[in-house]
């Protein structure tokens, strides 16, 4: 009895993510939009996606941040384990001749003979050294620095806004996909119970009647093979309870995931199943919306990557141009050598102008042309895409709504076919065999009439997030 459900609630565990949220071992009675607006502040993934809303501004701020003033300061201390010196000879006049030495320049240049018959001698000295530096010395500058042109800062510039378009995307497809599965997992186990409830009631019947089929065979009216029959049947309704009981622990482990709650937390739904009227006008309704392609996240999504590649294009372009920069540099040193003729303030401008790079800035501009074309066929191709998928959905949700219909009332007959056999049989009208028949009819169109529930809400579902129609749940 609804086997089928157990690989939908795997699948379901596999594209589910979740943070634990301790709750403790209270009782939680949630209804369908409660556990939307839980799952939406406690999934790992939209958690991640708010998170990368933040770092989107951040991000912002970063490309703006180049384009204004920098202040950066630096020291530096260094150490000279031999100061390098210089001197400067200097000339004296002398009564005394001095052997000139090539090598210092030091002795004597001229001489001059004076009418005493003396001689004066103009002697080259050796001047007093200076050091050109200090043993150890500690420098600090300044530099304010200001961006005056550069390309890529403007194209920056532009793109903040698709930047942050895209995490903000992101952020709303995130959450439509959480808010399906726990719509999806919702259903799931609201079918699944209302199933249980019937199935009880069922196999109350069934033992009521075994018991009454047991004393008219204790009386001889009916054979033993009647009654091992109808416990079959029997058999047949508690193993299918017990498929459900596992398949319910499941999806409500699946749904805690999906909503953050710690797994010793004990889940009920509040909702009851959309009742048979208000699930087949909610359908009639979606399928009378028009497709309004852009609305669609995926399809948004795909327009601001597009506007990234263009941008990406027009900064090749202007890789072309040059950048320009302006400085003003303050340093100090604490120890000053006695020739010092680094200025202590300087103010420039930096020109950096791209002049021949053997082609690559033109091949690099032509891979960005050829990637901007790329990504607009992209668009066109998944905007015929969507618009065949939106009547494909709108199809699909018709034919499920079709299958509900005939199920429905297969359903309906088959549980008059079974009553009136159960009657017939205890009249000794009927066979066991023809008992049993029915009732395993009633079982199959009862499992069937349920997963046509599912399928119809799934189907309304996947129509309703192509749609994006239904952004109460994603933002709440």
């Amino acid at each position: 009895m609804l086997i089928k459900l157990k690989p939908l609630l795997l699948l379901i565990a596999m594209f589910t993510g979740g943070t634990l949220v301790s709750a403790g071992q209270e009782t939680t009675r949630l209804s369908l939009d409660q556990s939307i607006k839980m799952a939406l502040q406690n999934n790992t993934n939209v958690i991640n996606s708010k998170l990368d809303l933040k770092i989107a501004q951040n991000k912002i701020w970063e490309i703006t941040a180049m384009g204004l003033p920098h202040v950066d300061a630096k020291a530096n201390y260094q150490h000279l384990f031999t100061v390098p010196t210089i001197n400067f000879p200097g000339t004296q006049l002398s009564n005394t001749k001095v052997p000139f030495d090539a090598t210092t320049g030091t002795g004597t240049m001229s001489q001059l003979q004076l009418q005493s018959g003396e001689y004066i001698y103009l002697n080259s000295v050796a001047g007093a050294s200076i050091e050109l530096g200090v043993p150890n010395n500690i420098s600090a500058d300044i530099t304010l620095s200001q961006l005056i042109f550069s390309g890529s800062y403007i194209v920056g510039l532009q793109a903040r806004k698709a930047f942050f378009n895209l995490a903000k995307q992101g952020d709303e497809k995130t959450r439509l996909d959480v808010t399906e599965t726990v719509v999806n997992t919702y259903h799931m186990l609201q079918l699944a119970e209302e199933s249980r409830k019937i199935l009880a009631q069922n196999l109350e019947n069934i033992t009521k009647t075994l018991n009454e089929i047991s004393e008219m065979n204790k009386q001889g009216f009916l054979e033993l093979t009647d009654v091992d029959q109808l416990e079959v049947t029997a058999n047949t309704v508690r193993n299918a309870m017990n498929q459900i009981d596992s398949n319910l622990d499941l999806g409500y482990r699946l749904m805690k995931i999906q909503l953050g709650l710690d797994d010793a937390v004990k889940l009920e739904l509040s909702d009851t199943i959309e009742s048979n009227d208000l699930l087949v006008q909610s359908s009639m309704q979606l399928m009378a919306e028009k497709f309004n392609i852009s609305q669609n996240t995926d399809y948004k999504l795909l327009e601001t990557n597009e506007h990234f590649t263009r941008l990406d294009y027009q900064a090749s372009k202007l890789s072309f141009l040059p950048t320009i920069s302006g400085f003003y540099n303050h340093n100090i040193q604490l120890n000053q050598a006695a020739f010092n003729f680094q200025p202590k303030d300087l103010i420039g401008i930096n020109l950096s102008l791209p002049i021949f790079s053997s082609g690559e800035r033109i091949a690099i501009l032509a891979q960005k042309r050829m990637t901007y074309e790329k990504a607009q066929n992209t668009s066109k191709f998944v905007s015929n895409s969507l618009n065949m998928q939106a009547s494909q959905y709108q199809n699909d949700v018709k034919l499920k709504l079709e299958k509900y219909l005939n199920q429905k009332k297969s359903k309906e007959l088959s549980d008059l076919i079974y009553q009136r056999t159960l009657e017939k049989y205890k009249q000794g009208v009927s066979s066991s065999m023809d008992l049993m028949t029915s009732q395993n009819q009633y079982l199959t169109n009862l499992t069937g009439y349920y997963q046509s529930i599912y399928d119809l809400q799934g189907a309304k579902s996947r129509l309703e997030k192509l749609y994006n129609i239904n952004p109460d749940y994603s933002k709440k």
